[in-house]
């Protein structure tokens, strides 16, 4: 669901792939998961490549540097519980459920 282009090297693949595969396993987060992605994605995204709606990288670097500090990369095994995390609060927050 996110992308961790400023994380540079092997660990971004595998950090991308932790995060889809912990939301891949949660149906109740597939809906909130695809508004989310689509709510952060950039503007005229079909114009530049990938042609994917993908969240700006600037925008994914700020988010992670305010969610995890320094330079916002995050520990391998922390990505797929904050993720979840995040998409539950997001679906709680906007059916306003407790």
């Amino acid at each position: 669901l996110i992308r961790i282009d400023h994380v540079r090297g092997p660990g971004a693949p595998r950090l991308f792939l932790t995060a889809a595969g912990a939301v891949l396993v949660r149906p109740r987060l597939w809906g909130i998961g695809l508004i989310m992605l689509w709510r952060m994605k950039t503007r005229r995204w079909w114009r530049q490549a990938p042609f994917l709606p993908l969240p700006d990288a600037q925008f994914m670097r700020f988010r992670l540097v305010t969610m995890y500090g320094g330079d916002g990369t995050p520990k391998p095994e922390d990505i797929g519980t904050d993720v979840v995390a995040w998409l539950d609060w997001c679906r709680t927050w906007r059916s306003g459920a407790s």
